[in-house]
């Protein structure tokens, strides 16, 4: 049932509101909604000889911040390692640059008091986030907006007010909950949230989902639209939000719920069984991740390796970027804790939606491009900046003996560019060897295929590469000309565009001719209706969101390798995308008994 015959299927008193359903589960109960100020102290002068009172005022508000949060960190239990590793990011932005030396450097610098100097400092960062359109990087700033709010909390003196008010289920309403709010909702009467704010990779999302706590982000005016009392439906796998249900419709919803919940037990059984179809063709399933903190969800889901780590939040930590060794010991928990599976590395892949303010000598002439996709951006800003380059290669090649590592060249669009960017590996794995230094005897190099010329030039590639990964996401932006993040046009980026589906399967041919692997890392890659396709195109390896895996797994193992050739095939000949969907449609309700292949 879509979302409009939902609506025009309710009852005349009730409503149907939509968000972003980021926990499944379906509850009924009343609401609560929170309306909780935002703690900002206006700005006031001090007399230079309370500066220093200040600045231990504010540092004591981050010590007693980071006693809070080890404290929450203590009571929490062991079963929620993911939990625990955000918190463990929030400690860590306590000691933050940003956050820390910038605030003080503000209170000395203008004689200010510490809440309008953290103010200015959280303003700094958000404005650096708020340039970038990729949403796993953007959500980051929320967890720095936790953390500042619970400094400011702290430094106006408040105190944290209980999250539900007696034993009575109810749902949570708010503006938006950190994660630590949505730990101490466990053990109490909260059966549920909603939040204006928020998309699916959020911490607080991740949180919710490792409680099992059904949960919807991102609906707009939540808190205006719904009053304390007002009785709910939350559907936490679709988003929606069903105010004053009649009791039909409420046992319809637990009902779905209850099938729901059928096949996620269905689901965990897959978590430990092989990647392979009925006749035993075996297909890599890895995971994306940008941070450390992420492996326990990795290993929660037993990924075969990391197929993509987007290297370049580390560069988002601190006004400067990373020093060699703090890559270093990056990448080597990293490699550590996934060996022996293989870890492949993004190298940085900055520009276009991704700046950065501050590099070496201070330069901001990235911030003055008037077409930055299609500008320095990716190899080409590290074979620009060499010596940040050189940075990230040397701290990968240093970490290469801990395990099965993988560098990965993003955005590469010519032969010159690879073949310059190897050159520095080469230069740097000598440089390392001339000091005595140790690295892995075999470092696998690929590139990234996400440009119209790479697919053009892949069989030269393939000649000059150890494996290809095709980055969907981007490839479709540029072979569309279609910029998803644009509200007029983002209508028109489409996976299923014939011209996409024949990149990839060119592209898949041009590798296995020169003997090479060939990966998809892009959101196609865990969509349950494009991975048949992929899968029949002939990818050898699928990189996805971690907790997606059971889901593709359970198709691979429900499926025969000819039967997804044929497949492929079928829709290689279509026209244009909606006869593509058509096919999918009457093909895999065919394919498989259940319908799994859907969203």
């Amino acid at each position: 049932m879509t979302a409009r015959e939902a609506q025009e299927n309710l009852p005349s008193g009730s409503r149907l509101l939509r968000g972003i359903g980021v926990s499944p589960g379906t509850v009924a109960a009343r609401v609560v909604v929170l309306k909780r100020q935002t703690l900002r102290a206006g700005w006031y002068h001090l007399p230079a000889g309370h500066i220093d009172k200040e600045e231990e005022r504010f540092t004591a508000a981050i010590a007693a911040a980071g006693e809070e949060l080890t404290s929450l960190r203590e009571k929490m239990a062991g079963d929620l390692a993911d939990a625990l590793s955000i918190i463990d990011s929030h400690l860590l932005m306590l000691k933050d640059r940003m956050i820390v030396e910038r605030t003080v450097a503000i209170i000395r610098r203008n004689n200010v008091n510490a809440e309008w100097a953290l103010a200015q400092a959280l303003s700094e960062i958000k404005e650096r986030f708020d340039r970038i359109d990729d949403p796993y990087i953007k959500e980051r700033f929320a967890d720095i907006k936790h953390v500042a709010d619970r400094v400011f909390g702290l430094l106006a003196g408040r105190e944290h007010q209980p999250l539900a008010v007696d034993d009575r289920p109810v749902i949570l309403v708010a503006n938006d909950f950190s994660p630590e709010d949505t730990l101490r909702m466990r053990a109490g009467s909260v059966h549920g949230f909603v939040t204006e704010k928020g998309g699916t990779t959020s911490h607080t999302a991740i949180v919710a989902r490792s409680l099992g706590l059904p949960a919807v982000v991102g609906l707009e005016h939540a808190t205006s639209l719904l009053a304390t009392g007002d009785m709910i439906v939350l559907d936490g796998s679709s988003g929606q939000v069903i105010l004053h249900p009649e009791p039909a419709e409420i046992l319809r919803r637990q009902e779905n719920d209850r099938l729901e919940r059928a096949r996620a037990d269905e689901l965990e059984r897959y978590v430990h069984l092989a990647s392979e179809t009925v006749d035993g063709l075996r297909i890599r399933m890895s995971a994306n991740i940008e941070m450390l903190g992420e492996l326990s969800v990795v290993l929660r889901y037993q990924s075969e390796g990391i197929g993509l780590f987007r290297s370049e939040f580390d560069y988002f930590h601190g006004p400067e970027p990373p020093t060699e060794e703090q890559l270093y010991l990056t990448y080597r928990s990293l490699l550590e804790t996934m060996a022996p599976y293989p870890v492949t590395v993004r190298t940085l892949d900055v520009g276009g939606d991704k700046f950065l303010n501050r590099f070496p000598g201070n330069k901001a002439w990235l911030d003055r491009e008037r077409n930055p996709a299609l500008g320095l951006r990716s190899i080409r800003f590290s074979l620009h900046e060499r010596d940040l380059f050189r940075s990230q290669i040397r701290a990968l090649l240093r970490a290469s003996v801990y395990g099965h590592l993988r560098i990965l060249l993003p955005l590469v669009s010519a032969p010159a560019e690879l073949r310059q960017a190897k050159a520095v590996i080469a230069e740097v794995g000598a440089e390392l060897a001339a000091d005595c230094i140790p690295v892995a005897e075999s470092v696998a190099v690929g590139m990234m295929v996400e440009v119209p010329s790479a697919v053009v030039m892949a069989d030269v590639f393939a000649a000059e590469v150890d494996f290809f990964a095709i980055g969907t996401n981007d490839l479709i932006q540029y072979a569309l000309a279609i910029d998803r993040g644009n509200q007029y046009v983002a209508h028109l980026y489409e996976p299923f565009h014939p011209a996409v589906l024949r990149m990839i399967r060119q592209t898949v041919e041009a590798g296995h001719a020169g003997n090479i692997p060939v990966s998809l890392c892009g959101e196609m890659a865990g969509d349950p209706q494009c991975a048949p396709v992929l899968l029949g195109l002939g990818i050898d390896e699928l990189s996805m969101r971690p907790a997606v895996i059971p889901r593709i797994k359970r198709l691979l193992r429900h499926a025969r390798s000819d039967v997804l050739q044929q497949l492929a095939a079928q829709v290689l000949h279509c026209g244009d995308s909606d006869q593509v969907r058509e096919v999918l449609a009457q093909a895999l309700p065919h394919l498989y008994p259940e319908p799994f292949y859907q969203r």
